[in-house]
């Protein structure tokens, strides 16, 4: 596909379980990721509960934002997998048994085991186009731009595999890390900042980290111009060379004079 400018995305995580911590999300960084790799620019992540109307308006919020939403949790066999009733409300549209949906079951589950719970999982939106998993065979579905997978992040891979050959493609962002290691923060603050308002267009961050018993900092340039986020990483790396040196003169014994 063509590359544009800007691809917008956001995650919108669905389940009690989470917000209760009771089970890690361990989807959004993967997709994050993901999206990172093929130019897809990720805006926001939303953690919500297992409640129709917050669904809803998440789900509106965000699909009216960005040019994807994708959605993980909730489209299981169980009473509290609400996901499919809640996109099909949020777009208006009517949702019942797919056939191409219980033709998928079907490849794993035998016709005398494919009880009423397990159809709930062939429950698809009007309208939305499925999206298969190699795992489970259980589908996901896509319905305007947002794209709904399940919470299990082997089967969430396996969907998120299926639709990425669909997705428009961005400029991918470049990163480039520069080790501040110990100087501090406070240090490096002001330096920073005046780079960070000579080239706009990037996102410049500084990012602490205790190991070995001290902080250890790394600052990130992130941006689409790969000769501006040069530029900026180079300034950044001669501004952290003069507060080295400066740190190195004041411990610097004084020679004694004769």
């Amino acid at each position: 596909m063509a590359q544009q400018a800007d691809i917008t995305a956001a995650i919108l995580v669905i389940g009690d379980e989470i917000l209760s911590g009771r089970t890690k999300d361990a989807n959004s960084g993967y997709i994050a990721d993901y999206l990172a790799q093929i130019g897809v620019d990720l805006r926001e992540v939303r953690v919500i509960g297992d409640v129709e109307p917050e669904i809803v308006a998440a789900v509106n919020a965000l699909r009216a934002r960005y040019d994807y939403v994708f959605t993980t949790g909730g489209i299981g066999p169980t009473h509290d997998d609400i996901t499919a009733d809640a996109i099909a409300r949020a777009f208006g549209v009517g949702i019942s048994e797919d056939p191409r949906a219980i033709a998928l079951l079907l490849e794993k589950i035998k016709p005398e085991d494919l009880n009423e719970a397990r159809r709930r999982m062939a429950r698809v939106p009007h309208g939305a186009e499925l999206v298969e998993n190699d795992i489970s065979k259980a589908p996901g579905f896509w319905i305007g731009n947002v794209i709904v997978m399940a919470g299990v992040p082997a089967i969430m891979r396996s969907m998120l595999d299926r639709v990425a050959p669909k997705l428009a493609r961005g400029i991918k962002v470049l990163a480039r890390a520069i080790l501040a290691e110990n100087i501090p923060e406070g240090a490096y603050a002001a330096g920073l900042s005046e780079v960070a308002r000579a080239y706009p267009e990037l996102s410049i961050g500084s990012y602490p980290s205790f190991r070995d018993g001290g902080f250890r900092n790394e600052i990130v340039v992130r941006g689409k111009d790969a000769d501006k986020v040069g530029a900026a990483a180079a300034e950044i790396e001669a501004l952290l060379v003069v507060l080295r040196e400066g740190e190195a003169g004041r411990q610097r014994p004084l020679m004694k004079s004769r």
